[in-house]
This record gives structure tokens, C-alpha cells and sequence, in this order.
């Protein structure tokens, strides 16, 4: 269906309303007075309602105008977001990019930066792919990313540091377990192990790392299922510190071991294509790394 209206003869509407009067607004807009008010009152014709009424030297909106108004300025919105988003897709700028993150990485490094990032770019969207052991490194050396938060650095890939993952023992509250002293890794050969599988495709390159040594395992796809399957007494396992940091959970219970109490892990952060890298992931793995350096300095 063909519109009756322009976004141009609502844009007009809305200046002479944040203006106050029809001369402020041509002013503002670099218009005559006498092209203004034939836009509104031919908007008012098209429309078959008054949307404007003088009151001795102000413009103001009738009922009819404000409720009509609201709607338009959504609109206008959306016309001004569309044309910044062309721009944006014209300079070359990518409609989507992709970050792996290695699932010991804390989430909040990778999301508190990305708010800000897509405030500034509406264009690009981001599509967020958890990654473990071998699918850690897949995801960089098949340039599958765009930005790759890994632990180790991978050969001929540079790599700035990201920070640092400590892992800690955990066990239900309830365990028997947990009320022990002195525990030693040989107190866990027959307790259930929650461990977290290798998420990469090819069977040739998958890994373990850790100690490996209990009678019973349980493995499952990331850390929120093996936190929930120690919540439940399933068995134990080493879960990143900030994911039982909260004091409020006090189903588990954090355990010393004897020479085995924590361990950390170093992330990075790199750019799997390089050179080839888009204007968009270039200006968000800068962001990620900006704040990066808050704390490793």
C-alpha cells in the first residue's frame, strides 16, 4: 500500500514540537517559515486531522498530533538507525562476527565490553561459541573466529594476555568429603569425578588434562553442569573460582587438598585471521583488550 506521508513531513512535525515555534524550527532546520507550515498543513490534509494550533507565538500540538507524534518518533528513530547502519555496512564494517571463548575464561570479561561495544555498533551482531581443550584451538588455526580467547597460545598465532583462571576443588556441602582434614588426591580414587569434555570434532586431537584417577567419572558438556552435578552430590570437581565465589550458594563447599589445593590457568586473547581481520572485530578485541589490562596490571 502506498503511504499518504513522508518521514521528511514528520520530521517537520517533530522539530516545530521540540522547537516550540514554527520560526525556531525553520530556523533550526534552515527552512522558511512559509515552507513549514504548508508541510503541516498538507501533512493535516493527507491526514484528515489537525495536528497543530497556534497559541499566540508558540506552536502546539493538538491531542490528535501528540498521540500521531509518539508513534513517528519511533519511526524517525529507526529511519536514523537504518542510515547509520548503511553507512556503517558501506565502510566495509561486518553484519557478524564471531568470538570463541574458552570455557575457563569468566563470562563477564567477554560481556561487560560488549555492551558498550554494540551501543557504539548497531550493525554488528556477534555470535558467541564456548570452546574447550582441542575446539580451543580448531576454532584459531580454522580461522572459525573472529576473536578467540584461548589458555595456551597456539604456534604462529601472537597472543596478548587476557588474564588468569583459578581452579579450585569443590564437593557437595552434604559429602562425606567434606567434613574430612588432610584430604589427599587419594581420597577421591573412589568419589565420582565430574569432569568436562573436549568439545572439539575430531576424535584424533581430544584431550584430557588434569588429575584422572577416580574409579567413576562423570562428564558433561561445561562448567554449569558440572557445578549443578556437584550441587546435587553427584560427585566432586574443579570448577573456575568465580563460579563458587558467591557466598550464597552453600550446597558445596570449596576442599583443600595436599599439594593439590588450586592451580591457575592464563588465558589470551587473539585474532585468528589476522591481517584479515574486519574493522568491527578489530575495534571489539581492542575493547576486550583495554580492559584487560585493568587486570593484569
Amino acid at each position: 500500500m502506498r503511504l499518504k506521508t513522508t518521514l521528511e513531513q514528520w520530521q517537520t512535525l517533530h522539530h516545530i514540537e521540540q522547537a516550540g515555534s514554527i520560526q525556531a524550527a525553520a530556523q533550526a532546520l534552515n527552512k522558511s517559515h512559509t515552507t513549514l507550515i504548508y508541510s503541516v498543513r498538507k501533512l493535516e490534509q493527507q491526514l484528515g486531522v489537525e495536528l497543530l494550533a497556534v497559541e499566540g507565538r508558540r506552536a502546539v500540538l493538538t491531542e490528535h498530533g501528540k498521540t500521531l507524534l509518539r508513534r513517528a518518533d519511533s519511526m524517525l528513530e529507526q529511519a536514523h538507525e537504518l542510515e547509520m547502519i548503511s553507512k556503517q555496512l558501506s565502510s566495509g564494517v561486518e553484519s557478524q562476527i564471531t568470538v570463541s571463548i574458552d570455557h575457563l575464561c569468566d563470562p563477564s570479561w567477554l560481556y561487560q565490553p560488549m555492551a558498550t561495544f554494540l551501543a557504539d555498533n548497531s550493525a554488528t551482531s556477534i555470535q558467541v561459541v564456548e570452546t574447550s581443550l582441542s575446539k580451543t584451538t580448531d576454532m584459531v588455526v580454522n580461522e572459525l573466529a573472529d576473536i578467540a580467547i584461548i589458555n595456551l597460545p597456539i604456534t604462529n598465532y601472537p597472543a596478548e594476555a587476557f588474564g588468569t583462571t583459578t581452579m579450585v576443588p569443590v564437593i557437595a556441602h552434604n559429602h562425606p568429603l567434606a567434613s574430612k582434614e588432610n584430604l589427599r588426591l587419594a581420597d577421591f580414587a573412589t568419589t565420582c569425578q565430574i569432569v568436562v569434555r573436549d568439545l572439539g570434532e575430531d576424535a584424533n586431537t581430544k584431550r584430557d588434562v588434569g588429575w584422572l584417577k577416580s574409579r567413576q567419572r562423570i562428564t558433561v558438556d561445561n562448567f554449569d553442569h558440572a557445578l549443578r552435578a556437584v550441587e546435587q552430590g553427584v560427585g566432586y570437581c574443579r570448577i573456575p573460582l568465580h563460579m563458587v565465589k558467591p557466598a550464597t550458594n552453600t550446597q558445596i563447599k570449596q576442599v583443600n587438598i595436599e599439594h593439590s589445593e588450586r592451580y591457575q590457568v592464563a588465558l589470551h586473547i587473539t585474532l585468528p585471521k589476522g591481517v584479515n581481520t574486519g574493522p568491527a572485530a578489530l575495534a571489539f578485541y581492542h575493547q576486550l583488550l583495554s580492559q584487560a589490562q585493568t587486570r593484569i596490571e
